[in-house]
């Protein structure tokens, strides 16, 4: 039975030339498996879902498959985010707990190469990097480190998956002051760029204004005036015209 993969919206699959090129050549009904796939990843609203259509081209029978969806969408579902930073590293979208990185994990390793539970938080971990969220109000980066370290080996271990009430409330605060702080300079870039463009603009009226309109030069005191004319050429041979009269 031939196997057609797709990636879907949870809950939100639609009809487009992608869909209808893949399932059109199977001679199936594209609005029931559309309606079907719906069904199956209603769970996963909002989010990208990876989809496998096993079809029967004789019966035009299929049967779905709903895998797990990306480690990047389960982290954005976490932290309520739809999108991440789009300057990663230098801009953050969110602060999550280790914990909450730990039951991620476990949700995805099923089907991850990872054999461990550790190898798979490493790579929830390398998610938030790529995404600006930090892990325990720090860059993925260094959380890294430490969990190479074994600093973080006791969740693992004891898979625990959600964290205390007072870390809550601490990474809580982190994020509102680091998030106040960076609509700051965001809103400084922005008016320090308008300034740049405002004295550019000023800059260039100006030069515009002080340039002497052509065919005029600088007259005395500084006011400009028209270039005279260039007297006519006399007409040749008029002179002797005239002592001919005379």
């Amino acid at each position: 039975m031939p196997k057609i993969k797709l990636i879907v919206e949870g809950g939100a699959m639609k009809p487009g030339p992608a869909v209808a090129q893949q399932l059109g050549p199977m001679g199936i009904n594209l609005g029931k498996v559309i309606a079907d796939v719906n069904t199956a990843t209603s769970g996963f609203k909002g989010l990208k879902v990876p989809v496998e259509l096993d079809v029967n081209p004789k019966t035009k029978g299929y049967s779905i498959e709903v895998l797990s969806p990306p480690m990047a969408e389960l982290i954005k579902k976490e932290m309520k985010l739809e999108a991440g930073s789009g300057e990663a590293g230098k801009n953050y979208v969110g602060n999550i707990s280790f914990e909450q990185i730990v039951g991620i994990a476990k949700t995805k390793q099923p089907g991850l190469l990872a054999r461990t539970l550790k190898n798979a938080v490493k790579l929830a971990v390398g998610s938030c990097v790529s995404l600006g969220v930090l892990v325990d109000s720090k860059n993925g980066k260094e959380t890294m480190r430490e969990i190479e370290d074994g600093k973080y080996d006791k969740e693992i271990d004891n898979e625990i998956t959600e964290p205390t009430t007072e870390k809550k409330k601490q990474l809580e605060d982190f994020w509102k002051d680091l998030s106040a702080r960076q609509e700051r300079s965001k809103k400084a870039l922005a008016e320090a760029k308008a300034a740049e463009e405002e004295a550019k603009a000023a800059a260039a009226t100006a030069a515009g204004a002080a340039t002497p309109a052509a065919g005029a030069t600088p007259a005395a005191g500084g006011k400009t005036a028209a270039t005279p004319a260039a007297a006519a050429p006399a007409t040749k041979g008029a002179g002797k015209k005239e002592d001919k009269k005379k």
